[in-house]
């Protein structure tokens, strides 16, 4: 084996290390496969002999490539974040295929996903490396070229805000339970039952890209009335877990028309987040769902 073959092999073993990172800094798939196969070609180009330690090289470069994605991206953003939802991974409903569980680790749902979001790029960043990996300060701060104080300001403020996202039930059977009785009502049409397990403060989020099908409603009846709306347009829908977390696959005259999750918490649906962007949807890989 040769000294390229050899990088290449280390880099690997170092790929969902990386991914996961990514995944958490940016929320797009796509985006953090990008960052990662720059860190190869960033690697590719040094001599990977000065290179003391690899883990922590790369996830330096990956964290760089993400904070100048998000900067990019919040310059640029002209959709109002109420209603985006990240790009979710799906999994069966019968259990998290092994190649996702570094990308979920840690209970990465999309309700948390939604919250990081909400943060600037340099509180995204010193809580994803410090609070999720265990990166120290004073790498962080080299990072977001700030003093290791104000790094840790950084993340003592996002981490106020992360206390906010919803924590879901620890039984994933009894999630199951408030989701499968939320699909029965809806099927049914019986709106009473409907929000008996919403919670009265519900949010559900409906991403469908730049249209003016995207939402944000609030409150369990208007949920409920949505439920009951979309539930009327022939959609044929599955079980699946998203993010780790009950959730559904909805066809459409043959074709993917949403992936949504589902945030259980003290026996209520406290938020609901789908996404229905077709382009964005055509770059999920739903093999695994396949019969």
């Amino acid at each position: 084996m040769d000294q390229r073959e050899r990088l290449a092999q280390q880099f690997e073993e170092q790929r969902p290390h990386l991914r996961a990172v990514a995944y958490r800094m940016l929320g797009s798939l796509s985006e953090a496969e990008d960052a990662v196969q720059d860190a190869w070609l960033r690697l590719s180009r040094v001599d990977a002999s000065e290179v003391e330690n690899l883990r922590a090289w790369l996830t330096t470069i990956v964290a760089r490539g993400a904070l100048n994605t998000l900067r990019a991206r919040k310059a640029r953003r002209e959709r109002p974040l109420d209603s985006h939802v990240p790009d979710p991974i799906v999994d069966p409903a019968e259990g998290i295929d092994p190649e996702h569980e570094a990308l979920l680790a840690g209970s990465v749902g999309l309700a948390l996903l939604v919250v990081l979001e909400t943060l600037s790029p340099a509180e995204r960043l010193a809580f994803v490396l410090h609070d999720m990996f265990g990166v120290p300060f004073d790498e962080i701060a080299a990072i977001v070229e700030r003093s290791p104080e104000a790094t840790r300001q950084l993340a003592s403020r996002a981490r106020r805000r992360v206390r906010g996202a919803p924590v879901p039930d620890a039984d994933l059977a009894v999630q199951w339970e408030v989701v499968e009785a939320f699909l029965a009502a809806t099927r049914d049409g019986d709106l009473d039952a409907l929000v008996a397990v919403l919670d009265p403060h519900v949010v559900l989020r409906g991403d469908a890209g730049p249209t003016d099908l995207s939402r944000r409603v609030e409150g369990a009846k208007a949920v409920a009335g949505q439920a009951l709306y979309w539930s009327q347009i022939g959609l044929t829908t599955r079980r699946a877990l998203v993010n780790g977390a009950p959730g559904t696959v909805s066809i459409r005259d043959g074709k993917l028309f949403s992936v949504g999750a589902f945030t259980v918490t003290n026996g209520k649906i406290v938020e609901i987040d789908f996404v229905a962007d077709p382009e964005r949807l055509a770059q999920l890989d739903l093999t695994l769902l396949s019969d």
